[in-house]
């Protein structure tokens, strides 16, 4: 085949340095609104950003030419420079994240997870979340490092 083609969708979550809830209401959207950015600028398809005061979820279609811990990398970085220009000083990004492969068949269904995060955060913590996907997923974990 002389052409290289893919269609990889990834599910990304990260949280704020000790789950801190310093992503103010007021500047979520505007936080969500900048991530596509990055994700445009390393080749990737932005499909769906949102999350919480103290984490985020990035939906996105991976670049033939990058790989997931680079674009986690300058995703992480970018947003915490551009967050720190919104008068968060101290904001950081927890130094681990969780990045899961999803079909094109649960496209719709993750999208809708996404943009519900608010309203899905009012019964279940982020712990708890996490929790469920890397179960969902089988992702073996030990967590006495998934927490620090």
């Amino acid at each position: 085949m002389p052409q290289s083609l893919s269609r990889i969708l990834v599910h990304l979550i990260f949280s704020t340095k000790n789950r801190q809830p310093l992503i103010a209401p007021d500047v979520q959207g505007r936080l969500h609104g900048y991530i596509p950015g990055i994700l445009h600028n390393l080749g990737c398809v932005p499909i769906q950003t949102g999350g919480t005061a103290d984490h985020a979820h990035v939906l996105f279609a991976l670049a033939r030419t990058v790989t997931v811990s680079k674009v986690v990398e300058e995703t992480k970085t970018g947003s915490s420079k551009w967050m720190k220009t919104q008068g968060v000083a101290s904001f950081a990004w927890q130094t681990g994240y969780g990045a899961f492969s999803i079909g094109e068949s649960q496209l719709e269904t993750v999208v809708r997870y996404i943009q519900r995060q608010n309203e899905h955060h009012r019964r279940r913590s982020f712990q708890e979340e996490l929790r469920l996907l890397l179960e969902k997923y089988n992702v073996p974990y030990d967590e006495k490092y998934v927490w620090d």
